[in-house]
């Protein structure tokens, strides 16, 4: 072991460990935080150079110090403070307080790194465990140093405006069109332009807080869009640095809905205990920020997740609390990405709930109502006819399931959504006992042809 470690040899470690415990490759991804067809390469022979992955195969395996020090790499007590890694040290061990300035170095390194498609960052795998560190730092990291940079060129309203104005331009074309339209541009134009503005701009602390805060949104929609292309770990990655970029601005009712996304997205890969800690801490952020329309979202997020656990009357009070508080809330004076938040989302957020539950009137009439939406959103449009298609199928209406199926095909045709294809895929499969009916064949059919065969 130390002669593999001394010679950075990872494959021949992988084979020691897979040797010794017993441990499949996907067991041996699952600890590192990389996906089995990489760690499958690395074994057969593919080298790591990265120091970034090095030390996450560290952390993964809870090397000792002598183990870390033998493979070039420094020693836990002695290691720099986090970079962005997934892979979390010991349940233990205190998060680690990071700087601004390491946020926003983890920052470029990442939106670099996604702009070159380096295989190594798509090999990132997504864990529930990697959220843990980042929402605690948010409730206890102390309070950051001030914003102030003497960099060379000037930054002003001008620039963070112009920030505002391309992300709600890239918001309005992901609603259209699904993240895979522009998360490319995005993650473009976050490394080539907002990048030097965080590392070489010269800005005072007010000024300093409002580019992290533009910059968080960003990013967080970036996040969000890696997360429609089923890109789950990089989306984390995403995710991860805008929290941290909000904290450092100050901006709560920014981390409220940086938190609730990622409540979002746990819960849709079936993490729903992760699902519903981070749900409440937006809930508790929107609170502290005293917004209560975030406050409703949050409450929504809480219920998904607990109906995705079964527990009905939870659910049931948190829906409670998400109306009551819509119902409250002053929309008079909304940032601009929480205009989605509607009475059409709510609806629709039910809709999932029942249909998790197996409400399935309860589903259908929510899940109808939410069709009573704004038409710039074509992906919630598609997400919201699959829902009710669904609850057709479930309710033993496969005719009308595929007629309302039809529509949310047709939408989907025009998008590049991995979550829009997912839920024609589900719909697909719970209609194929009826598979016999002519309006079934059909219609699943043109699934295939307008998707691809399913793999």
């Amino acid at each position: 072991m130390l002669t593999a470690l001394a010679a950075r040899d990872i494959g021949g470690l992988f084979r020691w460990i897979a040797s010794l415990t017993g441990a499949s490759q996907t067991r041996i991804g699952a600890a590192v935080g990389l996906e089995q067809g990489y760690i499958s390469r690395i074994m057969a022979g593919r080298k790591v150079t990265s120091i970034d992955v090095l030390e996450r195969i560290a952390d993964g395996c809870r090397m000792p110090d002598q183990a870390r020090i033998t493979m070039g790499l420094a020693p836990r007590q002695a290691a720099p403070a986090d970079t962005g890694r997934l892979t979390p040290g010991r349940p233990s061990e205190p998060p680690a307080n990071r700087t601004w300035q390491e946020d926003i170095r983890s920052a470029a390194e990442l939106w670099r790194g996604d702009v070159n498609r380096r295989d190594v960052l798509r090999q990132v795998a997504f864990s529930s465990a990697g959220y843990t560190l980042p929402a605690l730092r948010w409730f206890t990291a102390p309070t950051p140093a001030p914003v102030t940079q003497p960099g060379r060129n000037t930054v002003g309203q001008p620039e963070i405006d112009t920030i505002r104005a391309m992300t709600a331009t890239y918001r309005q074309l992901d609603n259209q069109y699904g993240g895979g339209h522009v998360r490319d541009t995005v993650a473009r134009y976050l490394h080539q332009e907002v990048t030097p503005l965080l590392t070489d701009g010269r800005y005072d602390h007010v000024t300093g807080q409002r580019l992290l805060s533009a910059a968080a949104e960003l990013a967080q929609l970036a996040g969000w869009q890696a997360y429609d292309t089923a890109e789950h770990g990089i989306a984390q990655r995403y995710l991860t640095l805008a929290l941290d970029f909000a904290h450092a601005a100050a901006d709560d009712g920014l981390g409220a809905e940086i938190l609730a996304a990622m409540s979002h997205q746990a819960t849709y890969l079936g993490h729903t205990a992760t699902g519903l800690d981070l749900a409440r801490a937006a809930g508790q952020t929107a609170r502290r920020a005293g917004i209560t329309v975030l406050a409703a979202e949050a409450h929504v997020m809480e219920a998904h997740a607990l109906a995705k656990a079964r527990d009905e009357r939870a659910c049931a009070a948190a829906l409670h609390q998400a109306e009551q508080a819509l119902d409250r809330a002053d929309r008079s004076t909304d940032p601009q990405w929480l205009s989605h938040f509607d009475e059409a989302y709510l609806s629709a957020k039910f809709g999932h709930c029942f249909h998790a539950l197996g409400r399935n009137t309860h589903a259908e009439r929510f899940a109808a109502r939410s069709l009573r939406m704004n038409n710039r959103y074509v992906r919630g449009r598609a997400f919201n006819l699959a829902l009710l298609a669904s609850v057709h199928a479930q309710q033993g209406n496969p005719d009308r399931a595929c007629v309302i199926g039809a529509e949310a095909l047709t939408l989907t045709a025009q998008l590049r959504s991995a979550r829009a294809v997912r839920y024609l895929r589900d719909l697909q499969t719970q209609l194929a006992p009826h598979r016999r009916l002519p309006a079934v064949r059909h219609f699943t059919g043109r699934i295939d042809t307008t998707l691809g065969p399913r793999r």
